[in-house]
């Protein structure tokens, strides 16, 4: 039996009452005293740490890394200017998502970071096809990510370079006597940033963080409930070896000339669905009432057709309401359909919503 890994910010969950689950092969907080609702608010109104050390760190290095991963992913990557961050997936010879991630030039390397249940299979697919070149996950530092409104103010009176990146935007600084890499970007739909710190200096880091009055520790809990009202995918569960990224409405990840020159696993499939349109759509789903629609709910047309099948539901405290993601007929796909989940064997009237059901507050 594999033992349960901890990040090296293990002892401070658990002093902060931190309550530990297992999560992909680690020991992570679901939650803290506050309550999931209340580290919801938290991060919508002024600002949470989430302790995501989970996740893989990885720094691809030698001359030409960029246009050899861009053989690995539809994205363009190697136009990506130094200091900018790009969200990407690899993709198999289906057309299919292996894992979603994000790459940053970080100048002379590739800075990438992969969903911590994937690690070992992205980084073996790296190290297989790209030969000649330095695939190193990085085993001694920890990300942590501050997020929420006033994430701004929480991080750049310690690292005042912070305040200067707009989304999507990287850069290597010194926080607090540590050389830290500081990105501004996360998974909330809430400004802030990913800051990946040595594990000398992570307790210790966070803990200067979390004396700010307007910062306070959230888990796993709230993660998911405020991606889920940004619209932001679930690799495992919206995404996965079976869906496209036309399917999955992601295009805006695919630029432009990676579109007409093609050249990555899986281009005929999603070229052609560029060109087609795909047979289903991910779409928000908002049932009626207050019950929410779990993974794995059925999706029925009023006429009783089964037309597709709920990937994420819950209930999204901004929102006030339940809210899902789910596959639908393209036919069903436009905002305002009505239809039918079937929620143990009843159905229950929905109707289909444009994403994000909570506005997006990124720094453009």
């Amino acid at each position: 039996m594999t033992e349960t890994k901890r990040t090296a910010l293990y002892d401070l969950h658990v002093e902060l009452g931190g309550k530990m689950v297992e999560f992909a092969g680690w020991s992570m907080p679901i939650n803290y005293p506050m309550g999931i609702l209340g580290e919801h608010v938290q991060c919508r109104t002024k600002a949470a740490l989430f302790d995501v050390s989970h996740m893989a760190q990885v720094e691809i290095r030698g001359d030409g890394a960029a246009k050899a991963f861009e053989a690995l992913v539809p994205s363009n990557i190697d136009g990506l200017a130094a200091g900018k961050a790009r969200y990407t997936f690899f993709t198999n010879d289906a057309g299919g998502i292996m894992d979603d991630l994000i790459v940053s030039n970080a100048g002379d390397y590739l800075f990438v970071v992969v969903n911590a249940s994937m690690r070992d299979q992205d980084i073996g697919h790296m190290k297989s096809n790209l030969s000649g070149f330095e695939v190193i996950e990085i085993l001694d530092r920890g990300l942590i990510a501050v997020q929420g409104p006033a994430a701004v103010d929480v991080v750049s009176k310690h690292a005042p370079a912070a305040a200067e990146l707009k989304f999507m935007e990287t850069i290597e600084c010194d926080l607090l006597g540590a050389t830290c890499r500081i990105s501004r970007l996360g998974y909330t739909g809430e400004d802030g940033y990913e800051i990946s710190i040595p594990d000398a200096d992570i307790d210790r880091i966070s803990r200067v963080l979390l004396q700010d009055d307007m910062l306070e520790p959230a888990g796993l809990g709230a993660r998911d409930s405020l991606r889920l009202e940004a619209g932001l995918c679930l690799y495992g569960n919206d995404i996965d070896t079976t869906t496209s990224p036309v399917e999955a409405q992601l295009n805006f990840a695919i630029q432009k000339r990676r579109r007409e020159e093609g050249g990555f696993p899986g281009a005929d499939r999603i070229l052609n669905e560029f060109a087609e349109g795909p047979k289903r759509k991910l779409v928000g789903i908002k049932p009626t009432g207050r019950a929410p629609a779990r993974n794995g709910v059925e999706i029925q047309s009023t006429d009783g057709t089964t037309i597709g099948i709920i990937t994420s539901g819950g209930f999204g405290p901004t929102f006030e309401g339940p809210v899902a993601l789910g596959y639908v007929a393209s036919a069903h796909a436009e905002s305002g359909t009505e239809v039918n989940l079937l929620v143990r064997g009843k159905l229950m009237p929905a109707t289909v919503e444009k994403t994000p059901f909570v506005k997006q507050n990124y720094k453009r």
